[in-house]
């Protein structure tokens, strides 16, 4: 007699799960951003969602949690249910929480619905700046120590890594760094003229240059780009950033690992479905994105390939709070 009632519930237990599965989505979605509103990451989930919630049959509220570099939304989200119903929009930082001593959690407590795109990182000043190309930047910096203003997102933000770069290359930078709770604000202030220089992703400031509010610099990468091809790069002043180049950041939807399987496809199927939609390629073609639209194992592949280089570039910049070897990120 217990063996048929605990066989029973062990039923009904398998039943409502598959239930539960089979009728996801039930109730609306909790999108977590980790960043302000206007930044690049917040543009590029807005942007594919309502596309995404079309194939999905569902509704995704998005709602913007800043601070900790990012850490307290995913925080957030690994202490909710692994149920689907909460998902975590971010970017790259969270790979680079443990050896900055930001916290324990990272990606491999989530699962990747999908690596949505990526973007190309690049170095814009307010439109007064005393110079107008990198080269002018760097000569300013060394006849005026300590009295360039330069932006910054926190330890592991797409800033902090250009940074490292720039110090890396050319030796320790003499500049107040002013940080900033992600690039839409930063890049606001920017324009103000609060601040005079901010490393960006390509996507988060075109619409900027375009509009003349802030003047590019150099692309941080190998080669022009084609969305900006009078805008130098890198390279061209110092060509001792092939080492490290090229380098970006990346944008992706999460769930809490556990969540599951049929769960991840729906989403994952959503999201794929939704970062086809002609007006979504659109957009993130003319702000220079590059697509990638990668789930599963390539995900897993390309979130551990990207961390193993860049926590080994900040622990060679001597910027981390440990060692990337103590959380067995094998040097690349």
């Amino acid at each position: 007699m217990k063996r048929f009632v605990i066989g029973a519930v062990s039923a009904l237990v398998l039943g409502a799960s598959a239930a539960g599965a089979a009728d996801y989505p039930s109730k609306e979605i909790q999108g977590v951003i980790q960043w302000g509103a206007g930044g690049s990451t917040d543009t590029v989930m807005r942007s594919v969602t309502p596309h995404a919630e079309e194939a999905l049959g569902g509704t995704v509220v998005m709602q913007n949690m800043t601070g900790g570099v990012g850490a307290i939304a995913l925080n957030h989200v690994a202490g909710q249910a692994a149920d689907g119903y909460t998902l975590l929009m971010g970017a790259e930082n969270p790979l680079l929480y443990k050896v900055m001593g930001l916290g324990d959690k990272d990606y491999s407590d989530f699962t990747p619905i999908s690596i949505l795109a990526r973007g190309t990182p690049i170095l814009v000043a307010n439109p007064d700046a005393p110079f107008d190309d990198y080269a002018g930047m760097m000569a300013y910096i060394n006849d005026n120590p300590g009295e360039l203003r330069m932006g910054a997102t926190g330890p592991g933000g797409l800033p902090s890594v250009v940074t490292a770069m720039i110090n890396t290359v050319e030796g320790k930078m003499d500049v107040i760094s002013v940080p900033y709770d992600g690039d839409g604000p930063a890049l606001t202030a920017l324009q103000g003229g609060a601040i005079d220089v901010m490393p960006a992703v390509l996507g988060a400031a075109i619409e900027g240059i375009r509009a003349g509010k802030m003047k590019p610099l150099a692309i941080f990468d190998v080669a022009a780009n084609d969305k900006l091809p009078e805008v130098p790069p890198v390279t061209d002043f110092n060509d001792a950033y092939n080492t490290y180049l090229p380098w970006g950041p990346f944008f992706g939807v999460f769930v809490k690992k556990g969540t599951p399987d049929d769960v991840v496809a729906k989403l994952a199927d959503a999201y794929a479905k939704g970062a086809e939609n002609p007006a979504f390629v659109e957009l993130m073609d003319n702000r220079g994105f590059s697509m990638m639209g990668i789930s599963g194992a390539e995900a897993e592949a390309f979130l551990s390939k990207w961390q193993q280089g860049t926590t080994w570039l900040l622990q060679d910049a001597g910027l981390t709070k440990a060692s990337p070897e103590d959380f067995g990120i094998a040097r690349p």
